[in-house]
């Protein structure tokens, strides 16, 4: 199979999917090596196809009707607590960042959508292989917040501000996100 025919396949496999999909698997249904698979979204990415990568795989992505902008503070240990508030009230966490005075806005994208994606997530925090975004912060950070309707998004809001979980905006930001 050619590059471009096995690089439309994939875009196929991802499209059709409902979950991310490892790169492994993607591999293993295209006959190449990881290593092949990684190029090919590198090329496709290139090509203004929006993949995204996710701790569990690659997905294409997808618009959903309600975005929000939560700034949230809370300790390692309540982590866990308030990623799970937002799935658990059906929003998607699609990304950290922070907003730092010296180098702006750092982002990574999350794609996390159940308690299995959380639980995993923390998992690998709690490996040491990383650390979260919120520590360049003193725990100040921002999550980009999905969901099927505002009144799911309004509902996390609240729940967030509830637990103590919401942090106000400072002089420095550069916009309210809440507007």
């Amino acid at each position: 199979m050619s590059g471009e025919k096995r690089r439309e396949k994939l875009l196929e496999v991802l499209r059709n999917a409902q979950a991310p999909v490892s790169g492994a698997a993607l591999a293993q249904s295209l006959a190449v090596s990881r290593q092949v698979v990684v190029q090919d979204i590198a090329l496709l990415r290139a090509q203004k196809q929006e993949i995204i990568s996710t701790c569990r795989g690659y997905m294409m992505k997808k618009d959903s009707p309600c975005r929000r902008i939560f700034k949230v503070h809370h300790s390692d240990e309540e982590m866990e607590e308030e990623l799970n508030l937002y799935v658990d009230f059906g929003g998607r966490v699609e990304d950290e960042f922070v907003y730092h005075k010296i180098y702006n806005v750092i982002r990574v994208e999350m794609g996390l959508r159940s308690r299995l994606d959380v639980r995993e997530y923390m998992e690998k925090l709690k490996s040491g292989i990383s650390k979260s975004l919120k520590d360049v912060t003193a725990g100040y950070h921002y999550h980009t917040v999905t969901a099927d309707s505002e009144e799911i998004l309004d509902r996390i809001q609240d729940e967030l501000q509830a637990r103590g979980f919401l942090a106000e905006l400072l002089d420095y930001e550069p916009i309210d996100f809440w507007k």
